[in-house]
């Protein structure tokens, strides 16, 4: 079984900001694939499925993203648990786990595929780390940085929508990571 996750915001006041940039990822993945995302209000997720692959997009915002991944896991016991904390620290879940989320270091338009690595600052990838006790899972990286928009702040940059351009240069980006894969 293979999860995975795409990082943003729930709402319409969020809908197309760049910050949710792993929704966006989802949702084209699931309209591709003919899914539809149904509301988990215990897993604190909309969750679609394919085969063995589900599709999570955490419902907690995206401070807190952690909280609807470890119960999505946990739920189906895909990491030991006891009591509700996880045992293994450090835990390997490079074949299960895939989290999709926004990255202001790359270039809109840019991707980049990694494996256990720290969360540079990105409080949603923070919280999962936080709640699984491990950074070892596999994140897609999506480049939302516009270099003609000029030294945004960062929370406006991310909680900015895409224009048209922005949104068709994500839309080819995702096509083609999901090429790579």
């Amino acid at each position: 079984m293979k999860i995975i996750v795409g990082l943003g915001n729930p709402g319409e006041k969020y809908k197309n900001t760049k910050h949710n940039a792993g929704f966006i990822y989802l949702d084209l993945l699931a309209r591709e694939k003919g899914l539809e995302f149904e509301d988990n209000k215990k897993l604190k997720a909309l969750i679609a499925k394919d085969g063995d692959t589900i599709y999570i997009k955490p419902q907690t915002y995206m401070n807190e993203s952690g909280r609807s991944v470890a119960a999505v896991l946990s739920y189906y016991k895909l990491v030991p648990k006891s009591l509700g904390i996880f045992k293994t620290k450090d835990a390997d879940l490079s074949e299960i786990l895939t989290v999709a989320h926004d990255d202001i270091d790359l270039p809109l338009g840019k991707y980049k595929l990694s494996t256990d690595s720290r969360s540079a600052g990105h409080r949603g990838v923070e919280s999962i780390i936080r709640h699984l006790k491990t950074k070892n899972f596999k994140r897609i990286r999506i480049g939302i940085y516009n270099e003609d928009k000029k030294r945004i702040p960062i929370p406006k940059l991310v909680l900015s929508k895409f224009d048209s351009q922005e949104k068709k240069i994500l839309e080819e980006t995702i096509k083609d990571i999901a090429l790579s894969k």
